[in-house]
């Protein structure tokens, strides 16, 4: 079991290692392109052929839905009743509420449970997505730019695989096939690009950092049991919400409180210190959830 959970985390973390090392030895490199490429054509190929090759009834999975938005929110309003001096509510709150569900998140648990469960983590993902861009947004701005996650090409792509996938509407195969390899490019890029993006981050109140990530991982574990208290959960989720909680905060909680002036410096210190930390809280939380009884 061990060599297995070795497999599992170790190419995650060589992609972003890789990452990083090629943000070290090339410094500023024209990365914003391939990221705006990945966020606007690859990201969603990804989302769309996994929902049409894996079809969705979303009645079935409205206790994961359920599950999902509580373990989002949940952390969120938690943190907003702490006081940490010198940091700005906002900047508390997101890393908590968002985690890595798109650059760590979507390998890792494809490469734990299989491709038979991407469906699922397609969900968490989209859900994820949905409540950063317009929640997180609105945590940010107050009164403003409510609307901005309409912006999300992810969410649209998400729409028109459910479509697709429950009207039943033939697609040709050289489309679903072109769709497919898009697709395919985001998670490995995901990767490389997160480890360049660490390397941009700041090393400054890891102190900080650290308090804030393990209040995350305790609010995330409450906010998991309620969750299989209160809901109705099937076996195989249960593991993929576990796994999602204990994801390091994403990258782009740093690159919002960036562009919306919210203490990017703690933030991007908050995001690093929490991938730090994940190199022992991965391999844990994945032995434990490849272990939960079935």
């Amino acid at each position: 079991m061990f060599s297995a959970l070795l497999n599992i985390v170790i190419p995650v973390f060589g992609v972003i290692g890789l990452g990083a090392l090629y943000g070290r030895l090339r410094p500023g490199g024209a990365l914003g392109y391939v990221n705006l490429a990945n966020i606007e054509l690859f990201t969603p190929a990804l989302v769309f052929s996994a929902l049409v090759k894996y079809p969705l009834a979303l009645g079935d999975n409205l206790p994961l839905i359920g599950a999902g938005a509580l373990v989002i929110l949940l952390p969120g309003l938690l943190l907003s009743m702490l006081r940490l001096d010198g940091v700005e509510r906002a900047a508390l709150i997101l890393p908590a509420m968002f985690r890595n569900t798109g650059n760590l998140g979507i390998p890792l648990m494809v490469l734990a449970f299989g491709e038979q469960q991407l469906g699922a983590i397609i969900i968490l993902f989209v859900l994820s997505n949905l409540l950063h861009f317009s929640v997180g947004i609105f945590i940010l701005l107050a009164n403003t730019s409510r609307w901005l996650w309409l912006r999300s090409p992810v969410l649209w792509a998400a729409l028109a695989g459910l479509l697709v996938a429950n009207l039943q509407i033939p697609l040709p195969e050289y489309l679903v096939t072109t769709v497919s390899m898009l697709g395919q490019i985001s998670v490995p890029l995901m990767l490389f690009a997160l480890g360049i993006r660490l390397m941009e981050g700041e090393l400054d109140h890891l102190g900080l950092a650290l308090r804030c990530n393990l209040l995350y991982l305790l609010a995330g574990g409450l906010s998991l049991l309620l969750a299989i208290w209160l809901l109705p959960l099937k076996a195989e989720w249960i593991p993929l919400l576990m796994l999602s909680v204990f994801l390091p905060p994403a990258v782009l909680n740093y690159m919002l409180c960036e562009q919306y002036r919210c203490q990017p410096e703690k933030v991007a210190s908050i995001v690093l210190g929490g991938n730090l930390l994940s190199l022992l809280v991965i391999p844990l939380s994945v032995w434990l959830a490849l272990h939960l009884p079935s």
